[in-house]
């Protein structure tokens, strides 16, 4: 899972060149695993993505899949721009095709000659997992993937929820995700009560690489208009597990020890636009159409949304004294700390 000693560190990488980003915080950001696309998206065509300002390809070589720097070597074309045939990747422009490890193996006007390593690619780590495929754009730490609860249970359904593009920053995403003050304001279209807005008293726990918090509530998390929403005097147990940067799952305790578990991955495209991937899985109604959940899911992270690209300002202020809170907002302030832990800026730039 993702630890908190990404600190910040003399070494920096190349920025990228339309960086967002403070240039430390970004070599802080670097270090850590994001998910950047969802496997089943990928195909035989080239995939063109951005990870922290930095334009990646991702393609098929075999059974591997390869992620580098959106740039042929040659004369700069982006390589998302041409053609796959799920073992190499061939430039638009002078048909040079790359191959597994980012390997250059064939350039057309001179098929003869032997390839200069000078036009092998730049790659980054791939690994898929949760149906995402995650990199790091500066490997060699300690960081690693966050655990997600009982994705590999075989008595839990798992889904894969379309991506959905946020303008606006990671950081903000992510606190209004684990933010438990704002259903009954934002949600009341989707599963939540306007007439019920009061928080119980919760404490975050801090984790070597974030906090848990269990939030407990008579606030339900079925569809308005289901028949079977709930059951009178039910308790809802919420357990929130935050893994810095970008990463919370939610795990909700539904009746008849029914559990949904949520990731919310934020991947930061720029500081200024996230890319947020939701993975879940489910120990019921295994047998409901997906796309009742995609469609629902979308619903309840479109209200979310509004209030994410609303807000200013667009980045998250780590030093406490720059915004007011309440009691409520313990799991926010549990998760700023988190990230000043981890070196960034206390006023987070975006």
């Amino acid at each position: 899972m993702t630890t908190a000693a990404c600190s910040r560190s003399t070494d920096t990488a190349s920025l990228p060149r339309d960086v967002t980003f403070d240039a430390d915080d970004w070599n802080i950001l670097a270090r850590c695993w994001h998910p950047v696309a969802l496997v089943r998206d990928l195909g035989d065509k080239p995939m063109g993505v951005t990870l922290l300002d930095a334009p990646l390809v991702i393609y098929r070589s075999g059974g591997d899949i390869v992620i580098a720097d959106d740039l042929c070597p040659h004369r700069g074309v982006p390589l998302s721009m041409g053609k796959g045939d799920g073992q190499t990747v061939a430039c638009a422009y002078h048909g040079f095709r790359f191959g597994a490890k980012g390997r250059c193996v064939r350039v057309p006007a001179h098929p003869d000659a032997a390839i200069p390593a000078k036009l092998n690619l730049r790659t980054y780590p791939a690994v898929e997992r949760y149906g995402l495929i995650w990199t790091c754009l500066v490997p060699g730490g300690d960081t690693k993937i966050p655990p997600m609860p009982h994705w590999d249970d075989p008595d839990y359904q798992q889904i894969n929820c379309p991506w959905i593009d946020i303008a606006g920053f990671a950081g903000r995403q992510v606190e209004g995700f684990i933010d438990v003050a704002h259903f009954a304001f934002v949600h009341t279209d989707t599963f939540a009560d306007p007439d019920n807005p009061v928080v119980p008293p919760y404490t975050p726990r801090m984790t070597h690489d974030g906090f848990e918090a269990e939030y407990r509530s008579s606030v339900g998390n079925y569809p308005i208009g289901k028949s079977d929403r709930g059951r009178p005097g039910f308790e809802w147990l919420r357990h929130f597990r935050v893994h810095v940067p970008f990463v919370a799952t939610l795990e909700i305790h539904f009746p008849d020890n029914g559990r949904l578990v949520i990731m919310n991955a934020a991947s930061p495209v720029s500081a200024r636009k996230t890319r947020m991937f939701a993975p879940m899985c489910r120990n019921f109604d295994k047998d409901l159409p997906l796309q009742d959940v995609y469609d629902f899911n979308l619903r309840v992270f479109e209200e979310d949304r509004a209030l994410v690209e609303a807000q200013k300002p667009e980045n998250l202020p780590l030093d406490p004294t720059l915004e007011a809170h309440v009691m409520a907002d313990r799991s926010s302030i549990a998760y700023r700390r988190a990230l000043r832990t981890m070196g960034l800026s206390q006023f987070f730039t975006s």
